[in-house]
């Protein structure tokens, strides 16, 4: 069976981590909108000179260019059975972009997994992750702007996805394995 997923949280929830783990346990592709904008930064590309401008204040990637960026991802042949998507959609007009890209390709997203975490907990896990990798984006002021935009823009994607019966709820909180654990039986209990 295919697996189509988004996997939502709030920054430091640790999407990234549970996001490869499921990907690899299914067989399906992560793909991280976060990791593909690092890399263009990182690579010093156009796109990544506008993302950073962007994400160095806080703020989010505007939807257009997300919304391309994710098209063509999942357009890939790895893509096409199944994806893991981790940082989109951000809020409810990716949810209807992501929704005309599924039904082009005659596909449904299977289910909505939201990490949910302690905002205390996310930014002290946030400041301690930007200590260790050098990361300018994690300042606690940038960190505590990223949790207000994304209760305000991503959190209501929840209500979306719970009001079409496709939103499993997940303690992110705690040791690794079982956090992923937690997420596989989820997928689980959504499958039977």
């Amino acid at each position: 069976m295919s697996s189509r997923l988004v996997l939502l949280g709030p920054p430091g929830a640790g999407k990234g981590t549970q996001a490869a783990r499921l990907a690899e346990r299914l067989g399906v592709p992560a793909v991280s909108t976060g990791d593909i904008f690092r890399s263009n930064i990182k690579n010093g590309t156009e796109l990544g000179k506008r993302v950073q401008d962007i994400t160095a204040s806080g703020a989010l990637v505007p939807d257009e260019l997300t919304n391309e960026l994710v098209r063509d991802r999942l357009a890939q042949a790895d893509a096409v059975e199944g994806f893991l998507l981790d940082g989109y959609p951000r809020n409810v007009a990716q949810v209807a972009a992501l929704d005309e890209m599924l039904a082009v390709a005659g596909r449904e997203l299977d289910l909505a997994i939201e990490l949910t975490v302690d905002p205390q907990v996310v930014v002290d896990r946030l400041t301690r992750r930007a200590e260790i990798e050098g990361r300018a984006d994690d300042t606690e002021d940038v960190i505590r702007h990223r949790l207000d935009v994304y209760a305000e823009q991503t959190a209501p994607i929840s209500q979306v996805y719970a009001a079409r019966g496709l939103l499993a709820q997940v303690d992110g909180l705690g040791d690794v394995d079982d956090v992923t654990a937690r997420l596989l039986a989820a997928l689980s209990g959504a499958r039977s």
